[in-house]
């Protein structure tokens, strides 16, 4: 495993400048014996703290890893990269860059040259961020009326326009992820990568050739596919991912390259993807129904919080159906038929676009990881907490290994696995992990929700406070929602906080740090948020954990 680099950042390094004192004048100060280097110093330091047990536990973890082969030589002796990162999604390029941050000499490779920045930035969260931005601006000009701003004349969209504009914003940005890669000295590669073994990648190029690449580390970061559930005449007829597929069954990559909104849309799974394009769709005026598995949308999310958003989406127009499973689709040319069973029943639906949204898996295949023999679980490429595979040199981070496919924790793995492939010692922690959903009310959650803290043992304390009430969400006519905590009786530890409600995938990051830094609810309390803001029923909810809530009527 590599060595860090030297560092020049104080802020980094193991020893930092030592600030002037001065000493009486008979005070003699013997200089320090230092007869080992800082890193040792630390090292030995760190084997002192830790029990005997610890040591024993990460010492058995590092000999049950098998022996990496030694990898072969180039004629000057070294194995030319450091790291090499396959993959440029969230996760992939900012491994890269973060790599050679870190003094390694880096190789990025992407299977297409129109594809850097992954899934988040081509097909995933900038181009539905950005046509839902659109959707929200259309939606203030209708009822800027109720702020005394008076539009004359029809108010309507250009569905092409914002189509346009959705294109500059990811070709810009896609454009930015190239620079930066280059600007950091990261060697970029398109081509289809495959492995050979723990060291070795081949690179099928565009032009027919291959290239072999040998490197010290490799880093798996190839993101995550559209998953198709088992119903009768559910399929998708290939695209090239920039249109709409013949038979008007789309996946979230047709839906972000539309030519035109559709009339009527099926959306299976009300999952987060789902629930973000039938708040997009309806308000540019399809009839949508949603189609759900499971008793509630969203699952993964606080129940309560999940109620109210789905009362807004259904007061948007959204029809959403609870407890259904899809049983059929069929196609006759024009449009397609979904038969789904539920309580009331076996129903039918016409649409002409069904949108599957019922979740991704891992990406793995054609990467040839038995060459190597990396494991692959039911989720994906298994992982430790140091975004180890079982090789050893060999890292997976973000929606290839199955855990948050999240874009942010995608970057966040990848900055851990690079530098733990640089010799440091860095472990994820998956408790603070905001989860935002851009649908009008925002959702954004951290920590547990109420029905994982009762789950877990706890003895569980909540809190609630609506945006009703607050003077800036008069202000901005945004009153919907509220924010929900989640605590522990005895020590009022923080576990959990959800919002439902204006501008909660910003405010979250309050909470976020709380849990970050374990928190408790006294200490929520005892910070000051400023006034009028939508943030000051961060502080309300965790005064009602208590029930002192100050602007809330007593029962």
């Amino acid at each position: 495993m590599s060595q860090p680099p030297e560092r020049n950042d104080a802020r980094l390094s193991a020893s930092p400048a030592t600030p002037q004192v001065s000493h009486p004048k008979d005070v003699v100060l013997e200089p320090p014996v230092r007869t080992l280097p800082d890193e040792i110093l630390i090292e030995k330091t760190l084997e002192r703290l830790l029990s005997p047990i610890e040591i024993l536990i990460e010492q058995e973890r590092e000999e049950s890893r098998p022996p990496k082969e030694k990898p072969e030589m180039s004629a000057s002796g070294e194995i030319e990269n450091d790291i090499v990162v396959i993959g440029s999604g969230p996760g992939g390029y900012v491994a890269a860059i973060r790599a050679a941050q870190l003094g390694a000499k880096t190789v990025c490779i992407e299977k297409e040259a129109s594809e850097w920045g992954g899934t988040c930035l081509n097909w995933g969260c900038i181009p539905t961020k950005t046509m839902i931005a659109s959707v929200e601006r259309l939606n203030h000009v209708k009822t800027a009326d109720k702020m005394g701003v008076i539009i004359n004349g029809e108010i309507t969209f250009d569905f092409d326009k914002m189509m346009e504009r959705k294109t500059k914003v990811v070709t810009t940005l896609r454009g930015g992820v190239s620079a930066l890669l280059k600007s950091n000295h990261v060697r970029s590669v398109v081509g289809t990568a495959k492995l050979v073994d723990a060291n070795t990648i081949e690179v099928s190029l565009a032009d027919g050739t291959t290239e072999t690449i040998r490197t010290k580390n490799i880093v798996l970061a190839t993101g995550s596919v559209p998953m198709f559930p088992p119903v009768p005449g559910l399929a998708r007829v290939p695209t090239d991912k920039r249109g709409e597929s013949s038979n008007g069954v789309w996946t979230s990559d047709e839906a972000v390259y539309a030519k035109s909104c559709p009339q009527k849309m099926v959306i299976i799974g009300a999952g987060i993807v789902g629930m973000e394009f039938s708040f997009t769709f309806r308000n540019l005026g399809a009839e949508v129904n949603v189609i759900e598995f499971a008793p509630e949308i969203i699952p993964t999310i606080d129940r309560e919080i999940a109620a109210e958003l789905r009362k807004s989406l259904t007061r948007q127009g959204v029809k959403i159906h609870v407890d259904s499973k899809v049983t059929k689709v069929e196609h006759n040319g024009t449009t397609n038929i979904i038969t789904f069973e539920n309580a009331k029943g076996v129903q039918t639906l016409e649409a002409d676009v069904v949108l599957v949204a019922t979740g991704r898996r891992a990406n793995h295949e054609g990467l040839n990881l038995e060459a190597a023999g990396v494991k692959v679980g039911k989720r994906g490429v298994e992982v430790d907490e140091y975004n180890r595979t079982n090789v050893s040199g060999i890292y997976a981070i973000g929606d290839i290994t199955g855990k948050l496919m999240l874009a942010h924790v995608a970057s966040h793995m990848g900055i851990v696995a690079v530098e733990n492939a640089m010799g440091h010692s860095v472990k994820m922690d998956f408790r603070a992990v905001p989860g935002p959903i851009y649908t009008n009310p925002e959702v954004a959650t951290v920590g547990l929700s109420e029905e994982e803290a009762r789950e877990k043992g706890y003895d569980v304390m909540t809190g609630r406070f609506p945006f009703r009430p607050l003077g800036r969400a008069m202000a901005l006519n945004e009153q919907e929602g509220m924010v929900k905590i989640i605590s522990e009786r005895k020590y009022g530890e923080l576990l959990g906080v959800a919002i439902v409600g204006p501008f909660a995938t910003e405010l979250i990051h309050e909470a976020v740090m709380a849990i970050k830094l374990e928190a408790t609810v006294d200490e929520m309390i005892s910070m000051i948020h400023a006034h009028p803001t939508l943030s000051e029923a961060m502080g309300e909810a965790a005064l009602d954990v208590k029930g002192d809530a100050i602007h809330k009527l007593k029962k």
